[in-house]
């Protein structure tokens, strides 16, 4: 079992981190048909759903492209900014998803907001709690508090997955309806939009496995 899981959470990363870096690179070179670039994407889906106040900036970094809720900001990558291609478009459009989440108060969204900074403090906090009732099995509560406080970042974990597929479906609603792509590049971008998603669901899934672990020591201690 201890393979099956070193395993897991080694390869399910990689390919996640193989497939997405490898489906963008193929169709970042595959020109859009509509010739718009990832900037022009995203302002013409912003403008449409009312969203005039939301800016689209230049990112600096390799896919660093993301929505920021507290300043209103979608920023895209320097190649999905100034190119037309039918992955920047996708892309484009997946981060602007976000935006008209949080215009529409998407409940997943904002409970992830309000989740995030608890989340990242007590992901850090745990670590030093575990490995102390690892270590020391007579102090395994002390393992039972870094389970707990683990717990909260796994919820985070999971909770961003409907927040992710939520957005690449509306990404997809609306590049269809406003003819930013034809039929044949519908697939296409599906692909992008889903390797993307797979990067979500294994950090989900190493995030539960270790959870499980955990747990299971705590457990057989007790």
């Amino acid at each position: 079992m201890f393979w099956i899981y070193l395993a897991a959470i080694i390869i399910l990363p990689l390919y996640a981190q193989f497939k997405v870096k490898s489906t963008y690179k193929k169709y970042s070179k595959v020109r859009s048909t509509s010739g718009m670039t990832g900037a022009e994407v995203a302002r013409r889906i912003l403008d449409h759903n009312g969203l005039q106040n939301v800016q689209v900036v230049e990112s600096q970094g390799y896919l660093s492209d993301h929505y920021n809720p507290m300043t209103k900001i979608v920023a895209l990558s320097s190649q999905n900014y100034h190119e037309a291609s039918v992955a920047g478009t996708a892309v484009a459009a997946h981060e602007v998803g976000h935006a008209i989440q949080d215009k529409e108060a998407y409940s997943y969204l904002r409970f992830r907001h309000r989740l995030a900074p608890v989340a990242s403090f007590t992901s850090n906090a745990s670590w030093v709690f575990i490995m102390i009732g690892v270590i020391f099995s007579s102090m395994n509560s002390l393992l039972g508090i870094g389970i707990a406080l683990l717990a909260v970042g796994v919820v985070f974990q999971l909770v961003t997955l409907p927040v992710e597929f939520n957005a690449s479906t509306r990404a997809m609603n609306q590049i269809v309806e406003l003819n930013i792509i034809r039929n044949e590049e519908e697939p296409h971008a599906k692909k992008v939009l889903s390797a993307a998603a797979m990067t979500y669901v294994a950090a989900a899934a190493v995030a539960v496995l270790e959870l499980v672990r955990l747990l299971s020591i705590f457990t057989s201690r007790d």
